[in-house]
């Protein structure tokens, strides 16, 4: 998810400064310090961009979440659906009843379970994102030489290669928090860990301190292709839709484009998805251990017990999240920055 609404505020936000290029600044004053001092003004503005993109990006992301949280949770309870039951007895997932039960025997409050935690994932994951995308492009950039620089196919394979990193480093550096969110979004009525700081002293203890980062291969093995989907199918839409409908505003292209290529990145990748949830539960609540092989043997038991519709357990709810996803991190990103710009001196 967060590959596909990086797409989205960065297609948008190029659309904006696009169609907001040739907007005059009127004072007289400011343009002669600017000229005066250039370098220094450059460098200020560039702080200051940093940021409120960081801001605005991690309170959006944060906000998305909460709003979100509903179907992330009945996500998470369909994923993990057969790893301790007789996938025999299972009844066809529906997120009625599940909702419904979820009301009835926890409370309305319990579709936030996790949230705290989800919210304090986010923003120090948007932080090493960008702070680590900035720095991987410079290296690449460097690596590369100064002459390959404004090549439009070597900038964009430096971006491509650069987010892909900074995703790794951002997914490998906050992978505990994720851990402990799924742990605590997927307790039931049985409550084993009673908060977050409990809930990490207490994998500590059991499952040693290596038990924060399990299934975190899966969550490594996914990102790349992730963010390779989201890119490819939202810039190849949007491309299409902007060559037949020019006229089209371009904050919806990139809303729309944005949801689908969530779609197909969330059709592609889920399996794997699903794969780290039911690792990051290995061993939780003191319970048995069911996958012993790794990776690939984890999605093979489950693939020869539960069948194709196992490894795509939840992507019904996965679906339903995308869309208002993309489109709450999107007008909170862009409503955030126009707010915070005009707090700059």
């Amino acid at each position: 998810m967060d590959a596909r609404v990086g797409v989205v505020v960065e297609g948008g936000q190029r659309a904006l400064n696009t169609a907001h290029g040739t907007v005059v600044d009127g004072s007289a004053r400011k343009f002669l310090q600017q000229q005066n001092h250039p370098k220094q003004t450059l460098n200020q503005q560039s702080q200051i961009g940093t940021v409120h993109q960081l801001l605005a990006g991690g309170i959006a992301g944060a906000f998305s979440k909460t709003c979100t949280a509903p179907l992330a949770r009945l996500t998470i309870l369909f994923q993990v659906q057969g790893m301790h039951s007789d996938v025999a007895t299972l009844t066809k997932p529906c997120i009625w009843h599940e909702a419904s039960r979820i009301v009835n025997e926890e409370g309305f409050r319990a579709f936030w379970k996790g949230n705290l935690v989800t919210i304090a994932h986010r923003l120090p994951y948007s932080s090493v994102s960008f702070y680590a995308y900035e720095r991987y492009k410079n290296l690449l950039h460097s690596f590369l030489g100064e002459n390959r620089r404004g090549n439009a196919s070597t900038d964009a394979c430096v971006h491509f290669v650069a987010g892909g990193l900074a995703g790794i480093t951002a997914a490998t550096a906050t992978y505990p928090l994720d851990l402990v969110r799924t742990r605590l979004a997927a307790q039931t009525n049985a409550i084993y860990y009673r908060g977050i700081l409990h809930a990490f002293n207490t994998i500590c203890r059991d499952e040693g301190f290596l038990g924060l980062y399990k299934g975190l291969g899966a969550t490594l093995l996914g990102v790349g292709p992730s963010i390779a989907i989201s890119f490819s199918v939202y810039e190849g839409l949007r491309s299409f839709w902007q060559s037949q409908r020019p006229n089209d505003s371009t904050i919806a292209v990139s809303l729309a484009c944005g949801s689908l290529s969530g779609i197909a990145s969330s059709t592609a990748t889920f399996p794997l998805d699903l794969v780290r949830r039911r690792m990051q539960l290995e061993g939780a609540g003191g319970r048995a251990r069911v996958y012993n092989t790794g990776l690939f043997g984890t999605f093979g038991h489950i693939l020869r017990n539960e069948g194709l519709r196992g490894i795509y357990r939840g992507i019904l709810p996965e679906y339903y999240k995308v869309v208002p996803s993309v489109g709450i991190v999107f007008m909170t990103y862009e409503t955030l920055k126009m707010l915070l710009s005009r707090t700059s001196f």
